[in-house]
Order: structure tokens, then C-alpha cells, then sequence
């Protein structure tokens, strides 16, 4: 519900939080700092710390025809930093826990640009988190049953589908059309299979997090990720690990590791389709080493997909544990 910004003044930086006051748009000092390059990491993890926080108590849950409003139990870890854990706990949906994991990069994207500043700022920014918080259950009280905040000067004032935010809702992975992506990915799911993608989805987002690729791209509404190192490599290979949707969509059932290749219009060859070589299907999920270890080697070494995609049926694909049991050309 507020908006973060840096504005010098007489040589130092202020850290300004803007917000819906009484009186309309109000601007106040958090905290000031030496140096603008010191005051950037801060603002933008403040920002999406502000964003992951207020969008799912900003929106409803429509799920199978539901209209109910989201959990706030996220809240907790923005000021509890022992309770950050839990943000990678919970089965509400693969929106709703998305979400959480996005608050908890945000917040130790904080932790670390604050890591090097005086106490004082530190203390600052606790105590903005704080405020920020106190002011979102306020105004959740007041939309859930009528309570009516006491008015100050300082309150921040929370509107219901009109969040005050500098992102507006349009961040990664909290825009209407990615909460409406991983709606549809668990339509009509059970519970326990709602449960098993929110757990996959968590095991893809720690392996691109620990992935140092330029190249690898996760698609999060198609529980998905790719590797795509083709510019300039005449093999026009590629690599995806795909998860097993929630809704069964596309038949998609157990972990598919694919190797696929680029295929040139006859009409365009400046357009091209994917075309899977050879799949290795896992029951069960790999872990997030065993995707690492994978998705790292095709990083590093771009030429090993080439290898990999001449392994014959029953073999594993060299250096892995992932073993070829589909092939879609006459090999």
C-alpha cells in the first residue's frame, strides 16, 4: 500500500514512503543514506516487499466459481524474520504460494541491501516494515467486519482492488493474468494434486534461483523451464524440464525431461518450431541438485546437448541419472 522512492537532499538520500493518507497522496522520510547507489537496492526491494504483501489481500480468490479473499498469514514474516520458513509452507493454491516465495526474495533482497548500512537505517527500515503491516491489518479489519480504524495523521489508508503501488499490480507473477495462468494450470485439480504442483512449483523456482544461466527461461504458469542456448549453435538445440500440471492439461502426468530442436519453416525460415528429439519421463520429482547439476551442464557446456540428444532409448543421458525412454525420430 505505499511506494518507495530516493530523493537527495543536502548531501544525503532520503528514502520517502509514499501513501493514500487522510488528506490524500502524503510523502514521509523512512530513513536517509550516504550514497544513491546504497539507496536503489533498498527502494526496489521495498517496493516489491510493499507489492507482495498487499496483492493477495487486494484481491479475491474466483477459483471453481469461489469468491473469497486470499490469506493474510504472509504478513507475519514481513516483520517476523523467524517465520520467513513458512513462507515456503502452505497448499492454498499455486498463485497465493507464488507469491509467498516472490515475498521472501524480496525480503532477502532486503536483508542483503541493508546489509552494510548504519544500525540506525536498519532500525529505520524494522520500523517502516512494521507500519507497513499494522496499516494493511487495519484497513483488512476494517473491509472483514466493519471495523473502523481510529484516524491519524499518519494512517495509510488500504483501498480493496485499488492497491497503492508502484508496480499496480503489473509485477511478475502479480498481475490479474498470472494469478488467471495458475488458475487454470489447477482447474479442477484435487487437493492433492493441487498440493504436488505448488511443491514442483517451488522445486523449479530454487532451481532457477540457484542457476546462473543467462539462457534458462521458467514459463511459472506451465510449471516449466528451459534452457535455450541456440544463438549462434548450428545444433538448434534445447532443453526443457516440464512438471506435471495440477489439471492434467495436455496429458502432462509425470516430469518430462525433453531435448528438442528448432525446425525452420519451409515457407518462413526466419520462423521455426520446436520439435522434441527424445524425452526422459520421472514418475516421481528429481531433485532440485539433480536439475542443477543438469540444467548447469547445459549452461556451461552448451556442445553436451549434442551428445545427449543421440542416447538411445533405456540409456541414461551421460552424466545423469535421467534416462531416455522416448525418442521421436526412427532411432
Amino acid at each position: 500500500m505505499t511506494i518507495y522512492s530516493q530523493h537527495p537532499n543536502r548531501g544525503k538520500v532520503q528514502i520517502l514512503a509514499t501513501y493514500r493518507g487522510s488528506a490524500g497522496t502524503v510523502s514521509s522520510t523512512v530513513t536517509s543514506v550516504d550514497d544513491a547507489r546504497v539507496a536503489a537496492p533498498i527502494v526496489d526491494a521495498l517496493n516489491r516487499v510493499s507489492a507482495c504483501a498487499t496483492m493477495p489481500i487486494s484481491v479475491f480468490d474466483t477459483r471453481d466459481d469461489r469468491y473469497t479473499q486470499y490469506p493474510s498469514d504472509h504478513l507475519e514474516a514481513v516483520t517476523d524474520r523467524s517465520l520467513r520458513g513458512d513462507l515456503f509452507r502452505g497448499s492454498h493454491s499455486l498463485w497465493y504460494e507464488y507469491v509467498k516465495f516472490l515475498l521472501h526474495e524480496a525480503l532477502a533482497d532486503l536483508d542483503d541491501a541493508i546489509e552494510t548500512v548504519a544500525p540506525p537505517v536498519r532500525t529505520a527500515i524494522a520500523a517502516e516494515l512494521e507500519t507497513e503491516v499494522r496499516h494493511l491489518r487495519d484497513g483488512l479489519a476494517g473491509h472483514s467486519d466493519g471495523t473502523v480504524p481510529s484516524e491519524s495523521e499518519d494512517r495509510r489508508h488500504w483501498e480493496s482492488f485499488r492497491p497503492f503501488l508502484i508496480f499496480g499490480g503489473g509485477m511478475d507473477g502479480l498481475s490479474e493474468t498470472d494469478r488467471s495462468q495458475l488458475n487454470r494450470c489447477e482447474r479442477g485439480a484435487t487437493k492433492t494434486r493441487t498440493s504436488n504442483g505448488i511443491n514442483d512449483l517451488r522445486l523449479l523456482l530454487a532451481v532457477t534461483a540457484e542457476c546462473a544461466d543467462g539462457e534458462l527461461f521458467m514459463d511459472v504458469a506451465e510449471l516449466s523451464v528451459m534452457d535455450d542456448p541456440t544463438v549462434g549453435d548450428p545444433s538448434q538445440l534445447y532443453l526443457s524440464v516440464d512438471a506435471p500440471l495440477p489439471s492434467g492439461l495436455y496429458g502432462r502426468d509425470e516430469w518430462h525431461i525433453d531435448i528438442g530442436r528448432w525446425e525452420p519453416h519451409t515457407d518462413d525460415p526466419n520462423t521455426t518450431t520446436g520439435e522434441t528429439v527424445l524425452r526422459c519421463v520421472r514418475s516421481s520429482a528429481p531433485t532440485v541438485d539433480e536439475l542443477v547439476e543438469l540444467l548447469g551442464t547445459c549452461g556451461e557446456r552448451p556442445e553436451q546437448l549434442a551428445v545427449w540428444a543421440d542416447t538411445p532409448v533405456g540409456s541414461p543421458l551421460a552424466g545423469t541419472a535421467f534416462v531416455v525412454t522416448k525418442r521421436f525420430d526412427d532411432r
